[in-house]
């Protein structure tokens, strides 16, 4: 029998759950339900005995190529699509870069809930995409800033306030270059990442500089102090997570270092909530 976490097993499945009338095929003397062989080799662009011997479990592995035409045939999601490239070759297929709109209302109350930790969401540009109360209060207040302008990079090296608060800008900023060098590549968007880099070289000789060095680092988690100019100096201890189901996705959360930090986080919050009910 074959396996049910067969490869081919999958691709019946999922050839079955498809209406062929909706995709234009005639729904005639049809035996079984969802398309036929040769109307998924049809819709991938590959050979229908070739699509016959991966759904046989025959004739080796697929390309990556073949894997993404018959995915984008069968109008998986990208859940599917990868699990399809896990049975296919044992791995997750290469990270496709795509425009982030935003992000669910059920992720945002995750950030929300984490009342005195700072926390953002980011893109694989390290454009950021959502953040709650805690990091509007601490880090700064994305509101503010223009939706084209609310990048790591743009902040760290184009906006003043933010730099003057870093304990240690030099060192961060090196940091950051050299850890959005190794998120770009992995985003596989070389057109937009070529256009943020030519921006931002113009804009800081210092970026450019940087961005000259080729360092690569992974910015998983660190310490981070600040010298807020309203309660003084705070240190952050941050962790980096992917957002599962969201490969374009990437969480960091700044936790306060000490019980002192923690109190100075809540002071500032109560100051500004006060500031907003004025």
């Amino acid at each position: 029998m074959t396996s049910p976490t067969s490869l081919g097993t999958y691709l019946k499945d999922r050839r079955a759950r498809l209406d062929p009338v909706a995709l234009g095929f005639p729904c005639a003397r049809r035996r079984t339900p969802g398309l036929r062989r040769e109307e998924v080799a049809q819709r991938a662009n590959i050979s229908p005995t070739w699509y016959t011997w991966l759904e046989q479990d025959r004739g080796g592995a697929p390309s990556p190529d073949v894997l993404n035409r018959i995915a984008k045939g069968l109008l998986l999601t990208e859940a599917e699509r990868e699990h399809l490239f896990m049975l296919a070759l044992g791995h997750l297929p290469e990270v496709r870069y795509r425009v982030t709109n935003g992000i669910t209302p059920r992720l945002q109350r995750v950030l929300d809930a984490l009342e005195y930790s700072p926390a953002i969401v980011k893109t694989p540009l390290w454009n950021i995409v959502a953040w709650n109360r805690a990091a509007a209060a601490v880090l700064t207040d994305y509101s503010k800033i223009p939706p084209d302008q609310r990048n790591i990079l743009k902040i760290v090296f184009c906006t003043p306030h933010v730099r003057k608060m870093q304990m240690n800008w030099d060192s961060l900023a090196r940091s950051v270059v050299a850890a959005f060098r190794a998120d770009a590549v992995r985003a596989g968007a070389s057109a937009e990442v070529d256009e943020l880099v030519k921006d931002l070289s113009l804009r800081s000789p210092e970026f450019a500089a940087l961005w000259q060095n080729n360092d690569v680092q992974i910015h998983g988690e660190g310490t981070k102090c600040l010298q807020h100019p309203t309660v003084g100096l705070i240190e952050l201890e941050y962790s980096g997570f992917a957002v599962e189901g969201r490969s374009d996705l990437g969480l960091i959360i700044y936790n306060p270092a000490t019980p002192n930090d923690l109190q100075r986080i809540r002071t500032l919050i109560g100051i500004i909530s006060a500031e907003t009910e004025k």
